[in-house]
């Protein structure tokens, strides 16, 4: 998914870390933002912002649906560039076409994953298909750390199998959870997961200690280690823990996204679609793409490219996460 913004505002962060001071759940609340167009359909952006930009490597969470595409027109994202990240691609219902310019002509469908790895640069397009009624899912970002940002491009599907909790079930599409394990790659030490909390239930979680995790809430209403999160809330817990708990205290079922890794610790800068070290580099890519280097071509998409936006007129800083 792009950043559709028509002015992106760049951000920069380095790691955190944790400990008994920061022991406390923050609550993320998400900002509307359109994807695109005149019949746009809105997303719920919860990563970044200026409270927190990354959780791990997670820097970029978009939440959108349950979206009548009879309504909205759906999505239609035209072929845009990516550096320096990976994209997660996480579908609770309709379907989306995925074309990109390492060739791969592929579906996100409910339950599956799609991981596109950006490194040097690719570009893509996302496009809800003709028979999608309903369209709800989450897009995330993960930044690729120094060493592998310029890595090859590539592509990977997983589609999990369901593992039953007491009071829940789970489906782990990156790193390790409830004894399960996915067998995705990625560049730095991850969690993702899609959560079922049965109602009335609590789930108690093994997790890392040197994580840090977040806890996004689709359906329902979640208790995050006794920090009630609404729907569309982002719960923030730092490294230190050992547990999780999640409690379901409605009677109806809640679904969420949890999210983890260890507290990234090098400073990037976020501006479009790019994540780079420096305004110099950001501003390369965006020649780039407007001169049509470096990224390749999406074949099989009707519709121009989408056009990168005007660079701040002054040079592009780190802002660093709040410690």
């Amino acid at each position: 998914m792009s950043n559709t913004e028509a002015l992106p505002a760049p951000v920069a962060c380095g790691g955190e870390t944790g400990g008994p001071a920061s022991a406390r759940i923050e609550i993320l609340s998400p900002r509307d933002v359109p994807l695109g167009g005149p019949r746009a359909m809105r997303v719920r952006r919860t990563l970044p912002q200026r409270a927190r930009t990354l959780i791990g490597a997670w820097c970029f969470a978009d939440h959108y649906g349950p979206d009548d595409v009879a309504s909205s027109g759906g999505m239609d994202v035209a072929p845009h560039p990516h550096i320096g990240l990976q994209t997660v691609s996480w579908l609770f219902s309709g379907e989306i076409e995925h074309r990109d310019s390492l060739g791969i002509h592929a579906y996100v469908r409910p339950g599956e994953l799609n991981l596109m790895t950006s490194g040097h640069g690719i570009c893509h397009s996302e496009v809800s298909t003709p028979a999608t009624t309903i369209l709800h899912g989450v897009q995330l970002w993960v930044a690729l750390p120094e060493e592998h940002r310029d890595t090859a491009r590539d592509f990977q599907h997983y589609a999990p199998t369901p593992v039953p909790l007491d009071g829940g079930e789970v489906r782990v599409f990156l790193g390790t959870l409830a004894g399960d394990t996915s067998p995705v790659r990625t560049f730095t030490p991850l969690l993702g997961a899609e959560l079922h909390v049965a109602p009335g239930a609590t789930l108690t979680l093994d997790v890392a200690p040197d994580f840090e995790h977040g806890v996004l809430v689709d359906t329902g209403q979640v208790l995050l280690d006794g920090t009630t999160l609404k729907p569309a809330d982002l719960g923030y817990a730092p490294p230190d823990r050992t547990t999780l708990t999640l409690t379901n205290p409605a009677d109806e079922p809640a679904r969420l996204i949890l999210l983890g890794g260890p507290p990234f610790q090098e400073e990037i800068i976020m501006w479009w679609n790019f994540i780079g070290r420096s305004s110099e580099e950001i501003a390369q890519a965006r020649l780039d793409w407007t001169e049509g280097r470096r990224f390749g071509e999406v074949t099989g998409y009707d519709g121009d490219p989408l056009p990168a936006p005007e660079l701040p007129t002054v040079p592009l800083k780190p802002r660093g996460n709040r410690r």
